[in-house]
């Protein structure tokens, strides 16, 4: 059943969540630190211990996020200003008698902004068997990592390629005018639409195969949580399963994306790709891109190894691999790997933005812990390609003037000496964004150090040079890639930019 509901029952079921303090806020109050970040581990116990009282928001925790059956008195009062069997028409509740169960996963969720509620299908847990074949996820890791690595800048148009349960449409109507949510699934949109009812949001919807449903159109902003796992081409779940061989899914989107995109928009992913004996990564997934027109930033955030990787997802969608069906699925999906010869499956963000230049690729490995969220990197990241190609001749590049921000920290390393110390390391660190680390030597260091917003570039080479008994030719041409380098990673900072 495609579930359906309508504005009108979206807007009271709206009042009666938000009289009954059932949101993102509200959860924390009743709960408490403690059993909240518990329930999120999968721990339900401290939660019903929270919430033995009975009142409306209590109930609604224990119904939809604890998940446990209620009494239906108990129901009808906490969603007195919507009808219970409307409720139940719709699929939101079970009603057996006495008792009621819910029916779909609704859920708050909220940001520094406000809180708004996301409506989705049971998981696997709650559902007590595992998900069907158009399951809708809820909530997870995956859309929340994806949501936080989201550049959030004022944009006209936004398309939210694959919505799922909506949630990222849902967070872009903050700082996009006009969003565009699309899925191949009925019952995605379905839901995605109910979320957006429920919240008072304007969203365009619009059903069809990857990029199909906007052809011909461009966007300033893109995102998308594609149905990234990777393994043989088949679809056993529509929200993980894209029927693609392999990494072909990411692929696909990455090179779609230029296509939809209007000049100077960016477009935003969580993509998977292979790890294949004797090939490098960041070889194969250059190699999806034009040879001009996109600024790409890969950044690999894990890579598991196949028989993990293959364990974790079969749990995912409720399916024991200790089964017969786990292990036939398992065995299937093992040699699949074995016969393509990969090692290992990366995991990370993708961020691409229109040009009208040549390409321009970083790969990043960031699987050590950094400050999240990541958004605001990406940003920063596709501002200083940008000042970094408008300052490409030499002579714009040395007329700068550059500061280190104050987030970045120069560490030494030394060992025992006969004579005392003996310096091993030296190296920068960034302690804020994704937490770069790259090793420098002594004239970098001394450079740096006059970085102060003061002198121009050429003036601080000429005293370094001058000071180290050096050509000034030389030292600027050893100077520049490196001092390219560190713009790129956010070390130094042109005045402008810091």
């Amino acid at each position: 059943m495609i579930p359906h509901f309508s504005d009108e029952f979206c807007a009271r079921l709206r009042d009666t969540l938000s009289a009954a303090g059932y949101d993102a806020d509200g959860v924390v109050a009743v709960l408490g630190d403690s059993a909240h970040a518990a329930l999120g581990r999968g721990e339900p116990e401290p939660a019903r211990r929270a919430t033995a009282g009975g009142s409306p928001v209590e109930t609604l925790i224990r119904l939809f996020l604890v998940g446990d059956e209620q009494p239906t008195a108990l129901v009808r009062r906490a969603l007195s200003g919507v009808d219970l069997d409307e409720a139940a028409a719709t699929g939101l509740v079970r009603v057996s008698g006495d008792t009621t169960r819910a029916g779909l996963d609704l859920r708050p969720f909220g940001d520094d902004l406000g809180s708004w509620w996301v409506v989705a299908d049971l998981d696997a847990d709650q559902a007590g068997a595992p998900v069907g074949t158009d399951h809708v996820l809820g909530i997870g890791h995956a859309s929340l990592s994806l949501a936080r690595a989201t550049l959030r800048r004022p944009v006209g148009t936004l398309l939210d390629l694959g919505t799922g349960c909506g949630v990222q449409a849902l967070q872009a109507t903050r700082h996009a005018a006009r969003v565009t949510a699309t899925d191949l699934s009925a019952r995605c949109l379905a839901l995605a639409s109910a979320t957006f009812r429920l919240n008072g949001v304007e969203v365009e919807t619009a059903r069809g195969s990857w990029f199909e449903p906007v052809a011909g159109r461009r966007f300033d902003q893109v995102v998308c949580n594609p149905p990234f796992v990777v393994g043989p081409p088949r679809v056993d779940y529509v929200y993980r399963d894209s029927g693609l061989a392999g990494d072909d899914a990411s692929a696909l989107v990455v090179r779609g994306l230029p296509d939809v995109l209007a000049p100077g928009g960016v477009g935003q992913l969580l993509a998977s790709w292979l790890h294949r004996r004797g090939e490098d990564w960041a070889d194969r997934v250059a190699a999806w891109l034009p040879d001009e027109g996109v600024d790409a930033w890969f950044v690999q955030r894990d890579v598991a190894e196949p028989a993990l990787y293959v364990g974790t997802w079969l749990r995912d969608a409720g399916i024991d691999p200790r089964s017969a069906e786990g292990s036939a699925q398992a065995a299937a999906w093992l040699d699949w790997f074995a016969e393509h010869e990969v090692e290992g499956i990366g995991f990370g963000f993708v961020t691409l933005r229109s040009t009208d230049t040549d390409t321009e690729v970083a790969c990043e490995d960031l699987r050590h812990a950094f400050d999240d969220p990541l958004g605001p990197e990406a940003g920063g990241w596709l501002d200083r390609v940008a000042w970094l190609r408008a300052h490409a001749d030499p002579k714009r590049l040395l007329a700068a003037t550059f500061v280190v921000p104050p987030t970045v920290v120069l560490e030494r390393v030394s060992e025992p000496a006969a004579d005392g110390w003996r310096e091993v390391v030296r190296r920068l660190h960034r302690t804020d964004g994704p937490g770069w680390q790259q090793e420098t030597d002594e004239l970098v260091t001394a450079l740096l150090a006059g970085c102060r917003g003061h002198l121009p570039l050429a003036d601080l080479l000429a005293l370094l040079a001058a000071a180290n008994g050096l050509t000034a030719d030389a030292v600027v041409a050893a100077a520049l890639p490196v001092v390219a380098d560190l713009v790129t990673r956010g070390m130094l900072l042109p005045e402008e930019l810091a």
